[in-house]
C-alpha cells in the first residue's frame, strides 16, 4: 500500500476513545502514570537504553493503533499510555541530558503543539475527536497528543520547580486551571473543540503533578510511596478502567 493510499484510509467511525467519565479517567491516570513510570525507569536502570527501549515499544504500541481497522479498546489505551511514559521522557531529556531550561522546553512544546493544531485545521478543518476517521487526521492526533504530553510535563517541572509551587502546590494549582475550560464552555464562552483541548493538555500536568506528590521523597516534597510502587498502582487502575469500557464496547457500536 502506498503512502498515499495509506493516509487516505477512511473508516466508519472515529478511531479513538469516545469522550466520556471514562476517558477522562483513564486519561489522568495514564498521565499520572507515565510519570511515574519514567521516574522509576531513568532512575533505575541506564538512562539511555530505557530511553531507546521506551522509545521502541511506543512506536510498536503507535504503529498497532494505526493499522487497526478500527477503534479497539486495548489498542488505543496501549498507545496513550506508551505516549505518557514516552513524553515524559522526552521533556525530561531535554532539561537533564541536553540542560535546556523549562521555560525555554515549555514555549518550544507549546510553538510546536500550536503549529499542529494549526496545520491540522489547515488541512482539515476541524479538530473534533469525532471526525477522526481517516488515516490523515489519525496521524494529526497522535502528533498532537504526544506534544501535550510532552508540554505538560514541562508546564508540570516549570510550576513546580522554577515557580516554587512544589508538589502539592502544582496539584491544587491545576487541579484549579483545569476546572476553568469546562466552566466557560458551560457559560457559552468557549467551543467544545477548545475546551476539550485545553482540557486535554492541562490533565498532563496535573497528574504529573500528582504522581510526583505521592513517590518523591519527603525531603524534596513528596510523600515517599516511591515511583515503582505509584506506577504499579496507577497501571492497575487503568487496566480496572479499561477492562470496563471494553466490556462497554461492541464491534457494531464502535467498528
Amino acid at each position: 500500500m502506498t503512502s498515499s493510499r495509506w493516509t487516505s484510509r477512511r473508516f466508519r467511525t472515529s478511531k479513538v476513545a469516545p469522550v466520556d467519565g471514562t476517558f477522562w479517567t483513564a486519561k489522568l491516570l495514564s498521565t499520572a502514570m507515565g510519570e511515574s513510570t519514567s521516574d522509576f525507569l531513568v532512575h533505575r536502570f541506564n538512562p539511555v537504553v530505557v530511553v531507546l527501549c521506551v522509545a521502541a515499544v511506543f512506536v510498536v504500541a503507535l504503529v498497532n493503533q494505526l493499522r487497526a481497522p478500527r477503534f479497539l479498546v486495548s489498542a488505543y489505551w496501549w498507545a496513550v499510555v506508551m505516549v505518557g511514559v514516552f513524553g515524559t521522557m522526552c521533556a525530561d531529556v531535554a532539561h537533564v541530558a541536553l540542560h535546556v531550561p523549562y521555560t525555554v522546553s515549555t514555549a518550544a512544546f507549546a510553538l510546536t503543539l500550536g503549529l499542529v493544531f494549526y496545520s491540522w485545521h489547515h488541512v482539515e478543518g476541524t479538530l473534533a475527536m469525532s471526525t477522526i476517521a481517516t488515516s490523515r487526521r489519525e496521524l494529526f492526533y497522535w502528533s498532537a497528543v504526544v506534544t501535550t504530553f510532552a508540554l505538560g510535563t514541562a508546564v508540570g517541572d516549570l510550576a513546580a520547580y522554577d515557580a516554587g509551587l512544589g508538589y502539592l502546590g502544582s496539584v491544587v494549582l491545576f487541579a484549579a486551571v483545569i476546572t476553568v475550560p469546562t466552566l466557560l464552555y458551560l457559560a457559552s464562552r468557549l467551543g467544545a473543540v477548545t475546551c476539550f483541548w485545553s482540557t486535554y493538555v492541562l490533565t498532563r500536568p496535573l497528574g504529573a503533578s500528582v504522581a510526583d506528590y505521592l513517590g518523591k521523597s519527603r525531603s524534596v516534597g513528596g510523600l515517599n510511596l516511591g515511583a515503582g510502587k505509584v506506577a504499579i498502582v496507577l497501571t492497575i487502575a487503568i487496566l480496572i478502567v479499561v477492562a470496563q469500557q471494553a466490556r462497554r464496547t461492541t464491534p457494531s457500536t464502535r467498528s
